[in-house]
């Protein structure tokens, strides 16, 4: 009976056990952040504020890449049949309304164009040499604002990184202010702070610079055949003033001198 009895109180007394532990994890459970926001902006004034820039940084670069996409189009910046209606137009001879039509519709080719027939009267190198001129400019300006998209995906990763720092300086700070009396588990729950920022820095950054690559070759492309249209455009101009010259490369004969001299 007795070691029945003894085996009885032994069960007993080691239920209790597993208790410091659970209670152990019920505490870190309800001093833990909860949920991914709880995480994001718990790292205080500065971490908040960060955070805050970050997610300023993500909503403009959503807003440049959705406005490109509106904006940086074929339809946009070349309306279809616009090239062949200019050439027609200078085919018969109407420089005047070709003009006219080029101001009704503005884009990208019809700038080129206006530039093109404003030097008309000075040569087709001239006219060549203006709407050279005015394709960099068009290039160079749709360039300049796709090159936001590259900004934010060159700082938004620098930001996050300053906020992991910032972060990791707060975290060994509290350690030193006691002395190492602070647990591995503090420590390690200020460096998870501070890494937040920099993921949300690279996940804002990644598709930024990816869009801005993809807006840049479809720039690229967009202007290669601008460039062919504008030239396809103003070819009847061309055959025209290349044809003048030769019509005119023999002068008339000069009277015969009295005498034969």
């Amino acid at each position: 009976m007795a070691p029945v009895c003894l085996a009885g109180s032994a069960a007993l007394a080691a239920e209790p056990a597993p208790a410091p532990a659970a209670s152990a994890a019920e505490t870190a459970a309800q001093h833990g952040p909860q949920g991914l926001f709880s995480i994001i902006f718990s790292g205080g004034p500065i971490g908040v504020s960060i955070m805050l820039l970050l997610l300023a940084l993500s909503l403009t670069a959503a807003y440049l890449g959705f406005e490109h996409m509106l904006t940086i189009r074929r339809s946009e910046l070349m309306p279809d049949g616009f090239a062949d209606q200019i050439r027609e137009l200078l085919l018969a001879g109407r420089v005047v309304e070709a003009d006219h039509a080029c101001r009704q519709q503005p884009c990208l080719l019809s700038f080129v164009l206006l530039n093109g027939l404003a030097e008309l009267d000075t040569g087709w190198t001239a006219v060549e040499k203006a709407m050279e001129d005015a394709m960099a400019e068009q290039s160079a300006r749709l360039f300049r604002r796709v090159e936001y998209l590259s900004v934010i995906g060159n700082i938004a990763p620098m930001v996050g990184l300053l906020g992991t720092v910032v972060g990791l300086i707060m975290a060994f700070y509290q350690v030193a202010s006691t002395q190492g009396a602070a647990g591995a588990g503090e420590m390690a729950s200020g460096i998870y702070h501070a890494l937040v920022s920099t993921v949300a820095g690279l996940i804002i950054a990644i598709p930024a610079l990816g869009v801005f690559a993809i807006f840049r070759n479809r720039i690229d492309q967009l202007v290669a055949e601008a460039a062919y249209l504008a030239q396809h455009a103003m070819a009847p101009l061309k055959r025209r003033r290349l044809r003048a010259p030769t019509a005119s490369a023999a002068p008339p004969a000069p009277p015969p001198v009295e005498g034969g001299r």
